[in-house]
């Protein structure tokens, strides 16, 4: 295992898509965990899901702060609505912030909607992680002056970014990928040795993209970075267009599923609980130089189990039963209909985490039966527990 090379006790973290599914469940970890850490979240909160849910992640943050606060404990959450693709904004929280730590999950999500939408994901994915990566570069710029004068000039110069004597810049920038970076590579499972040079979306290419830059800033200006491909994240309070949760409206309108490439698909099924773990793992440990110099690394993050889409429904309408979401004698079959696979879908994910394991001594474990059963009791109690129980 790695030795763990920075302490996240009393640190400035930048988490952006903090509001997001991934990223709201990251900061209530980081605060519940570590002593005196000071989060400044970002995010749009726009429409692509319902905004209700992601202000209702941001209350259950709220509460954590407020309870510090009751028992003495200090933490800090601070929180700005905007766009890393807005450049001055992000370049203000940098300067009046200066994050340690900074992680990157904002992002434009959906591989069917970057089909629909692909000016989002340029702007978000490519343009808002190039503003991250600079504003990283240039939290160095007193630290790498070659003298007292010229770093005088560069303070001068970057008075308004507030670069202070005792702020040595970004200690590890920590960035969502995602499996779909491996598009219809037929070798599995999927391992970070793999090529991946044919995705099979534009989301699928932003995400690679983001890789490659983040490995040239690594190269270039000696940024530490890390990024992890995270493979099907599902839970309590997720998005709402995943099939876990759009399967489970539908159903509950009455409505048909439609199961892609007729139930022949396969997903490696990753608890976000788990998800969240594998990060703030990463986030302690900056990667050491490579034998090229670079301080640069990628993980998978995946149950390592994969589940044929069909099994994953009939788990799904079982815990739905047990949570009294749909009732007992609900007839699965007149709502399933099965449909050709969708474009830039992909058969199999199926992640290969032996790096992690090596590395961290961690491994997803959430078994899928209990991920879903948390989700269908979270679903009863925020949608339905106004309304008359199911039987």
């Amino acid at each position: 295992m790695l030795q763990k090379n920075i302490e996240l006790s009393n640190k400035r973290v930048l988490v952006t898509g903090a509001a997001g599914f991934i990223g709201a469940n990251l900061v209530k970890k980081l605060l519940n965990k570590f002593e005196g850490i000071h989060i400044y979240g970002i995010d749009n909160m726009n429409d692509y899901y319902d905004p209700k849910i992601k202000n209702d992640r941001l209350r259950e943050i709220e509460a954590i702060i407020d309870c510090k606060a009751n028992n003495g404990e200090e933490a800090k959450f601070d929180f700005a609505i905007g766009s890393i693709a807005d450049k001055e904004l992000v370049n203000s929280i940098f300067a009046d912030f200066r994050p340690e730590v900074v992680v990157n999950l904002a992002a434009q999500a959906g591989v069917r909607y970057s089909i629909e939408n692909p000016d989002a994901y340029i702007e978000s994915n490519i343009i808002g992680f190039y503003n991250i990566l600079e504003a990283c570069r240039h939290s160095y710029d007193c630290v790498n002056a070659s003298s007292v004068t010229e770093c005088n000039e560069i303070n001068e110069i970057a008075e308004k970014r507030a670069l202070k004597d005792n702020y040595h810049g970004v200690e590890h920038l920590v960035y969502a990928s995602s499996s779909s970076v491996y598009g219809s590579n037929k070798k599995i499972p999927y391992s970070t040795d793999d090529k991946v040079d044919n995705p099979v979306s534009l989301y699928a290419a932003t995400k690679k993209s983001n890789e490659l830059l983040a490995h040239s800033y690594s190269k270039l200006y000696g940024i530490p970075s890390t990024g992890l491909r995270f493979f099907t994240v599902y839970g309590p309070a997720g998005r709402p267009d995943m099939a876990y949760f759009g399967f489970t409206n539908k159903l509950v309108n009455g409505e048909k599923i439609r199961i892609f490439n007729y139930g022949n698909c396969k997903r490696d099924f990753t608890y976000v609980d788990d998800i969240v773990e594998g990060v703030v793992n990463v986030m302690e440990k900056s990667p050491d130089a490579n034998e090229d110099g670079v301080k640069y690394k990628i993980y998978n993050i995946g149950n390592n189990d994969p589940v044929n889409l069909l099994d994953f429904v009939n788990i799904l309408q079982q815990e739905l039963i047990s949570a009294g979401v749909l009732p007992k004698d609900y007839d699965f079959e007149a709502h399933k209909e099965l449909v050709p696979m969708q474009p830039g879908d992909v058969e199999t994910t199926y992640a290969d985490v032996t790096p992690l394991v090596n590395d961290f001594g961690f491994k997803p474990s959430t078994p899928l039966c209990e991920g879903l059963r948390n989700f269908a009791k979270w679903y009863k109690d925020y949608y339905l527990s106004q309304q008359p129980e199911i039987s």
